[in-house]
């Protein structure tokens, strides 16, 4: 079955916070939205189709979920990712950002050390100093046009700081990378010596390019498995964000159960009857979906790097390795935040999310979303060469 990427579905006046909040977020109203990261697609026929079911039947009570639910989310991640959850180690959440703050709570006391890698996902730092937790920093180098760990830092932060967690981002979010397996191993080797939890936040997992692979990093032996919480959802890969439906995978029950613990005390108990139902169906029948969605970002991506090499080498292309979000390097035009402005939003028309956002590494970059039309693609790349050379 086809999916038709290239068609455009007015979203305006649906409540999406993409289309529909430009102004309450300080953005003229006619931006083009390629900030917030969901898609301009639809989700699967399928996922659709049962929606519409579950919807006419008419009764929306309390839901919970049997065997079968498992084992399409396990057969989901075996047989893409060569990992296989065990039923009891799920944790259903409303969401990934939801499940990390408990866990800083269920792993940390107020003040106690936690620990990062900028420029990172901005709900990292939130969720931290929201819960009075010492916000800790292990900013990623931009080497050759690419993002590496530095890994004696980032030792040197946990054993100087006493860092008690850590969040990975993988596939990291803003920056593209899809780290490889020694990376992981490095990473799981330092935090299992210094008794280092680490969140393994994989929502993006789903979304990697040629050439690139994405490992869980529990997969990587026993001591990871059992020293990790790793946070994974549909939300991302089948655009269901707003249904509100997370895997969380613990396999150790002393770590299972402090985190529950903290569940419990959000008064949290069932999920959204619609978003279970979309989750399952999504992971039963989506392989196909996904793998023409992959192919059209991919296009997508290639288009964007020749016309930024082409029309605009000023800005600059962080190439990635996963996700559907790209990071923009535009310090050659060496501007001020306000003339940032000027030119993204009120010249161009664009609206991107800036990189400090993500952390002061960010200073001088923009993240795009470029999982969207071709064509609304092309008109934001054509305002922005516009704005660009505009005198």
């Amino acid at each position: 079955m086809e999916y038709n990427f290239d068609k455009i579905i007015n979203r305006m006046n649906t409540n999406s916070i993409k289309y529909d909040f430009a102004q309450e977020y300080g953005f003229p109203k006619d931006v083009i939205p390629l900030w917030v990261a969901d898609m301009d697609f639809q989700t699967t026929y399928d996922v659709i189709k049962k929606l519409i079911a579950v919807s006419k039947h008419g009764i929306f009570g309390y839901s919970d979920v049997k065997d079968d639910y498992y084992f399409v989310v396990q057969n989901w991640f075996r047989k893409r990712f060569k990992f296989k959850p065990a039923k009891q180690d799920f944790i259903l959440s409303p969401g990934v950002v939801f499940a990390i703050a408990c866990a800083v709570r269920a792993f940390t006391k107020e003040k106690e050390n936690v620990l990062i890698q900028t420029p990172v996902y901005h709900p990292f730092h939130a969720v931290v100093k929201s819960n009075n937790r010492t916000l800790v920093k292990n900013s990623l180098v931009l080497c050759k046009d690419k993002y590496e760990i530095d890994f004696k830092n980032f030792e040197k932060q946990i054993i100087e700081n006493k860092v008690k967690l850590f969040i990975l981002c993988s596939p990291h979010n803003p920056v593209g990378r899809v780290w490889t397996k020694d990376e992981l191993i490095k990473i799981g080797s330092i935090c299992f010596e210094h008794k280092v939890v680490v969140i393994s936040d994989e929502i993006h997992c789903d979304f990697v390019y040629k050439s690139y692979k994405h490992t869980v990093f529990a997969s990587l032996g026993k001591n990871f498995l059992n020293n990790s919480i790793v946070c994974t959802a549909p939300s991302k890969s089948f655009n269901l964000a707003g249904l509100q439906t997370s895997n969380i995978f613990v396999a150790n029950p002393i770590l299972k159960a402090a985190l529950k613990k903290e569940f419990v005390k959000t008064g949290f108990e069932q999920l959204n009857t619609m978003g279970l139902a979309a989750c399952q169906t999504a992971y039963e029948k989506g392989e196909e979906y996904i793998n023409q969605l992959n192919s059209y970002l991919e296009k997508n991506l290639d288009f964007v790097r020749q016309f930024l090499k082409k029309n605009i080498p000023e800005i600059k292309l962080i190439e990635p390795q996963g996700t559907y979000l790209l990071w923009l390097d535009f310090n050659t035009l060496k501007l001020s935040p306000k003339k940032f402005r000027e030119l993204t939003v009120d010249k161009a028309k664009l609206w991107l999310s800036p990189g400090q956002t993500f952390g002061l590494e960010g200073k001088g970059f923009f993240r795009m979303n470029i999982a969207c039309p071709i064509s609304t693609i092309k008109k934001a790349l054509a305002s922005l060469k516009k704005a660009v050379f505009e005198k």
